[in-house]
C-alpha cells in the first residue's frame, strides 16, 4: 500500500482496496465489483444472508378504503396454496379499478405466513431495479451506500433464487417481458403481479381479470369517505361502480361541502374538469382522467387504437358488434388496433365477437374530444346498411340510442340525418312515439345542413309524416305531406320523378288516415300522369301504381261506393303481371302488391288462396329481407292473425303464435315488441276451445 492513508482488511474473504483499483474478486471468486475510489468492503458484500430479518415487510398504506372482493380473495388464496415451487398471480384490469389496493388488501394479511412481503412499483424495467435494489439492502442493510444499484439488484435476484417463503408484489407492470427474466431465476416463493395489460402473460403467469364494485360494495366505498347521503347509488351508478371514480367523487364532496347530487351535475356540465380534479392532500396522477391517459400514450404508434376508442366513446358501453369498426380501417390495422386497446384493458373483448367499454373511459374520452361524435356516427349508418334481423336491429338502436343521448340535436349534420332518419325506420311499432322523435331529429338535420326545401330535405320529411300517421296523428302526417308536395312542385317541378312520389305519399296517407274517396283518386291520377311523364316500366310509374293497389285494397275493405273486391283482384293481378314483367318476382315492389292482393282475395270471400299468397309473401320475406327480420316478423304475426279470425283453422294459428312468440322472445328478450305480440295472441292462447282440444 502507498499513500497517506492507511488501508486494512480483517475479516474472512474482506478486501481492501486502494484508489484506482478497477476490480477485485474474493477468494472463491463467487463476487466480481469495480471500484473508483478505494473502499472497504464489509463481509456483508460477499455473502448472501442465510434468513431475511424477522418481521420484513413493505406495503403501502392502501387498505383504509378496501371494500368487498370476496371472490378474488378467494381466488388469491387458492392460486397460492400450492405447496411448493414458484407461483405468478397477475391481476389485470383497467387503470383505477382497484387492482393495487386488492394485491395490498391481500398481502397485508398475509405477513404471517411469508417473509419477506415486499412491494415494488414496477411500471417500468428501471423501476423494477431500484425496487429489488431496495430489497438487496433491507436483507443486508450494511450494503446501502456500498454496492452499484446493478449489484444491489443482483444480489437481491440470487437471494430470491435460494430461498422460499417471500412474497414479492410487483405493481402496475406495464409488459410481461420486463419481469419475464426475474420470474424465470426463481425458484420458490410467490410473485403477486398487477397490471394494466390483459394479455401476455399466458407463458409467465396466471390471471385474474379484476371487474368493477358490486353496486352495494361502491355505495360503502363513498360512504366512509363522505358519509351517507342522498343520490349515492345513482352517483355511483354513473361512475361504472369503477372503485377510484367512486373514492374520487366522494372525497372531493366531502371537501367540497357539496351532495352526491351536485357532483353529477358538475359532471354532467363540466366533465372535462371534473374528471381531472382531485381533493387535497392526493395524488393528482391519480385522477381518473390521468390515469387512462398513461393507457393511452403507451398507443401512440397504433393511432387507429385511439381513433376507434373515441368512436366506442359515443356508443352504449356494452353489446358493441365488432363489425361496426370495419369501416375505420382495414382488417389488419382494426383487427390489431382492437387488440391493443384490450391488452390495455381500456376494452374487453367477449365470446360473443361484441366489445364493452367501461362508461367512465367513455366520458372521459368524449371530454378529451367533444367534436369526435363526427368519428361514430359513420361506421354506425354503415354498419345499418346491413342488418337482417330484428335481434340486430335492437343491438343497433341500443347503439344509436347513445350517442343521441350523447350529442346535441343542434350540431347534427349531414350524416346525422341520414342515421336517425335510418333509425326511425328500424324502430318498432310498439314505441312509436321514439320513431317520430327519430324523424323529426333527422329532417331538422337535414333541414339546416341541405336547406329546407332542398331534394334531400324533402325525402326526410316524407319519412317524417309517414311516421306521424304511423303513430296515430294522420292530419299531422297529411298536413306535412301537403306542404312537402308544394315544395317539390316549387323546387323540383310537376314532372320531376320525386314530385310522383311526393304525391303518392301523399295519397298513401289519405289512403291510411281514412280519406279513401280522395286517396283513390290521388293514386290512380298520379300513376297516369306519371307514366305518360316517364314511361310505362319506370320503377317510380310502378311505385305509384302499388299505391293504387293498396287504394283499391282499402276500397274493397270499407265498401267504398260499393267497390267490388272481385274487380279489385283482376287488378291487382293484372298489375302484379306488369310488374313481374319488369321486377321479377322477388322484388319488394311486387311483394308490396302480392300483399294487397292476399286481402282482397280474402275480401272476396276466397280465404283459401289469400291464405296460399300470405304463405307464399312470408317465403318471400325471407329471401328479400331475412328470416328474423322486422318485416319477416310482422308478416308471420298477419298470418297468425289471419288463421285466427278468418278461417277454420285456430289450431294452426295457435301453434303459429307459440312459435312466433318463442322466437321473439329468444330473439329480443323481454321487450316491448314481444309484450305487445303476448297481450295480442293471449286470447286465442288461451281459447276455452283450444284448451279443450288439448285435452
Amino acid at each position: 500500500m502507498t499513500g497517506e492513508s492507511k488501508t486494512e482488511a480483517s475479516g474472512e474473504r474482506a478486501i481492501a482496496s486502494a484508489r484506482g483499483i478497477r476490480q477485485a474478486l474474493s477468494g472463491d471468486g463467487s463476487v466480481a465489483m469495480y471500484a473508483e475510489n478505494s473502499t472497504v468492503l464489509p463481509p456483508e458484500a460477499f455473502a448472501l444472508p442465510e434468513s431475511a430479518p424477522a418481521g420484513l415487510v413493505n406495503l403501502p398504506d392502501r387498505t383504509a378504503l378496501f371494500v368487498g372482493r370476496g371472490r378474488e380473495l378467494a381466488l388469491l388464496d387458492a392460486a397460492f396454496s400450492e405447496a411448493r415451487g414458484v407461483v405468478v398471480q397477475a391481476v389485470h384490469g383497467l387503470g383505477g379499478i382497484g387492482k393495487s389496493t386488492l394485491a395490498a388488501h391481500w398481502a397485508a394479511g398475509r405477513v404471517a405466513s411469508y417473509n419477506p412481503v415486499w412491494w415494488i412499483t414496477a411500471e417500468t424495467s428501471a423501476d423494477l431495479d431500484a425496487g429489488l435494489a431496495e430489497l438487496a439492502v433491507a436483507l443486508a442493510p450494511a450494503l446501502r451506500d456500498v454496492l452499484s444499484r446493478e449489484a444491489l439488484r443482483e444480489r437481491a435476484v440470487q437471494w430470491l433464487a435460494g430461498h422460499e417463503g417471500w412474497l414479492l408484489v410487483l405493481d402496475n407492470v406495464s409488459d410481461p417481458a420486463d419481469v419475464k427474466p426475474l420470474l424465470g431465476r426463481a425458484t420458490g416463493g410467490r410473485f403477486l403481479i398487477t397490471t394494466r395489460r390483459a394479455s401476455g402473460w399466458h407463458k409467465v403467469a396466471e390471471s385474474l381479470s379484476l371487474d368493477v364494485l358490486e353496486p352495494a360494495e361502491a355505495i360503502e366505498l363513498f360512504e366512509r369517505i363522505d358519509g351517507p347521503g342522498e343520490d349515492i347509488e345513482e352517483l355511483c351508478r354513473e361512475l361504472g361502480f369503477l372503485p377510484l371514480a367512486v373514492e374520487q367523487a366522494a372525497a372531493y364532496c366531502a371537501e367540497a361541502g357539496i351532495t352526491a347530487g351536485r357532483y353529477r351535475e358538475l359532471l354532467a356540465a363540466y366533465p372535462q374538469e371534473v374528471f381531472a380534479q382531485s381533493a387535497e392532500g392526493t395524488d393528482q396522477a391519480r385522477t381518473v382522467a390521468r390515469v387512462w391517459r398513461v393507457s393511452m400514450d403507451r398507443l401512440t404508434d397504433t393511432p387507429l387504437a385511439e381513433r376507434i376508442l373515441g368512436v366506442v366513446a359515443w356508443w352504449a358501453p356494452e353489446g358493441i358488434p365488432r363489425g361496426y369498426l370495419a369501416e375505420t380501417g382495414g382488417p389488419v390495422e382494426v383487427t390489431d388496433a382492437v387488440r391493443r386497446l384490450a391488452a390495455h384493458s381500456l376494452i374487453r373483448l367477449h365470446d360473443d365477437d361484441t366489445i364493452s367499454v367501461h362508461r367512465l373511459v367513455q366520458a372521459v374520452t368524449r371530454a378529451e374530444a367533444p367534436g369526435g361524435c363526427r368519428e361514430a356516427v359513420v361506421p354506425l349508418l354503415h354498419s345499418s346498411w346491413t342488418l337482417r334481423s330484428i335481434d340486430a336491429e335492437k343491438v343497433w338502436l341500443t347503439q344509436l340510442d347513445a350517442l343521441a343521448g350523447h350529442t346535441d340535436p343542434e350540431a347534427d349534420g349531414r350524416d346525422e340525418a341520414w342515421l336517425f332518419n335510418m333509425g326511425g325506420h328500424k324502430t318498432s311499432s310498439a314505441d312509436p312515439a321514439r320513431r317520430t322523435e327519430l324523424h323529426e331529429r333527422a329532417a331538422a338535420a337535414a333541414a339546416r345542413s341541405f336547406g329546407p326545401r332542398h331534394e334531400i330535405t324533402l325525402t326526410l320529411r316524407s319519412d317524417l309524416a309517414h311516421a306521424y300517421g304511423v303513430a296515430g296523428d294522420p292530419e299531422q302526417a297529411i298536413r306535412l305531406m301537403e306542404r312537402n308536395l308544394a315544395d317539390h312542385i316549387s323546387e323540383l317541378g310537376r314532372g320531376n320523378e320525386r314530385t310522383f312520389e311526393a304525391r303518392a305519399a301523399l295519397a298513401e296517407e289519405m289512403l291510411d288516415a281514412g280519406r279513401l274517396t280522395d286517396g283513390l283518386s290521388m293514386a290512380k291520377g298520379n300513376a297516369e300522369s306519371a307514366e305518360r311523364a316517364l314511361g310505362r316500366d319506370h320503377p317510380v310509374v310502378l311505385g305509384a301504381w302499388s299505391v293504387w293497389s293498396r287504394a283499391l285494397r282499402y276500397s274493397a275493405e270499407q265498401a267504398v261506393d260499393d267497390f267490388s273486391a272481385v274487380r279489385a283482384v283482376d287488378a291487382i293481378e293484372e298489375l302484379l303481371s306488369r310488374i313481374e314483367a319488369v321486377e321479377g318476382t322477388e322484388s319488394k315492389i311486387y311483394d308490396t302488391v302480392h300483399w294487397d292482393l292476399i286481402w282482397v282475395c280474402s275480401e272476396a270471400g276466397d280465404n283459401v288462396r289469400a291464405t296460399a299468397l300470405m304463405e307464399e309473401s312470408v317465403a318471400r320475406r325471407v329471401r328479400l329481407y331475412g328470416g328474423t327480420s322486422r318485416v319477416t316478423m310482422n308478416s308471420r304475426g298477419a298470418l297468425v292473425t289471419f288463421l285466427w279470425t278468418e278461417t277454420d283453422d285456430p289450431d294452426r294459428a295457435r301453434d303459429l303464435a307459440v312459435s312466433l312468440i318463442a322466437d321473439s322472445r329468444r330473439l329480443l328478450g323481454d321487450d316491448p315488441y314481444v309484450r305487445q305480440l303476448e297481450r295480442i295472441y293471449a286470447p286465442l292462447l288461451t281459447s276455452p276451445c283450444l284448451l279443450r282440444n288439448e285435452k
